[in-house]
């Protein structure tokens, strides 16, 4: 008798952010394939007894293929167990799951997406930003930091013209690139930019910039998340004392989490090296 695969969505980060159902298949699974990147604090809910695989990759380096990855998701639940593929954020979004959909379909394995919140809903809502604006911003637009680097067919300009808020995910360290691409395409150098970093844990931080500056920003620990548009200026009153309180700086990096509102951590002013 064949087992069962569930694409589980993780959320951002925060285990209370998690559905029921995929706290209810993580107690339950007999495997859980997990991506580098999922939380400690959602892993720590797995029994002892489960069988764990982290199958992720950090920083472009692979611990495993993706053909590995399916052949492995295959061969559990062909041998009759519970297999919770265990994904960052939302399993359709930027995680392959539709190539591991193919996979499975082709195999004849029984499988279940179960979503979960999205790095850039959750990122937004553990900083207090909106990413919608009815006067401001009509639309947002998820795209990667990978393509975004690279040499693409992608119209900047079109999606400048729209007004729409660019949620930014797996911006890598190199800030620049994408920063000229938008000034490019005619987006404001004051145009406000927030990269989240671990949103809704806590170790939350956020590094609050312009355009024009972006290129100047620190690293920050993956996960990221880079926010790009004026609807930022609508965010929360929290989130503008913070502002307010760097006025004159060049940028300022901050921190809290969903229960606590920190002064601002750490700032580089318009005379201090970024921080690497």
């Amino acid at each position: 008798m064949k087992g069962k695969v569930f694409l589980v969505g993780a959320g951002p980060g925060d285990p209370e952010l998690l559905t029921l159902k995929a706290a209810r298949l993580l107690r339950t699974a007999d495997v859980v394939l997990h991506d580098e990147l999922v939380a400690d604090q959602i892993l720590q809910l797995i029994p002892s007894h489960v069988q764990l695989y982290n199958v992720g990759k950090r920083c472009g380096t692979k611990k495993i293929t993706q053909d590995e990855i399916n052949f492995l998701m295959m061969n559990l639940a062909g041998s009759g167990l519970q297999v919770v593929r265990l994904k960052g954020g939302d399993p359709l979004l930027f995680g392959r799951a539709c190539e591991e959909m193919e996979a499975l379909e082709k195999a004849q394995i029984d499988f279940e997406i179960v979503p979960g919140i999205t790095a850039a809903l959750g990122a937004a809502a553990a900083a207090q930003i909106p990413l919608s604006h009815r006067g401001t911003a009509p639309a947002v637009i998820f795209l990667t930091g990978h393509r975004a680097a690279d040499s693409d067919a992608t119209d900047w300009r079109a999606l400048v013209e729209t007004r729409a808020t660019l949620a930014v995910y797996m911006p890598g360290h190199e800030y620049a690139p994408l920063a000229a691409k938008l000034r490019q395409a005619g987006l404001s150098k004051d145009t406000p930019v927030v990269i989240i970093s671990r949103a809704t844990t806590p170790q939350q931080e956020i590094h609050l910039t312009s355009l024009a500056d972006l290129r100047l920003s620190p690293r920050f620990p993956a996960p990221s998340l880079l926010v790009v548009g004026d609807v930022l200026r609508h965010a929360s009153r929290y989130f503008h004392e913070l502002a307010s309180w760097t006025a004159g700086l060049r940028a300022a990096s901050f921190s809290f989490t969903p229960s606590e509102l920190d002064r601002p951590t750490s700032a580089a002013t318009a005379n201090e090296e970024p921080r690497v």
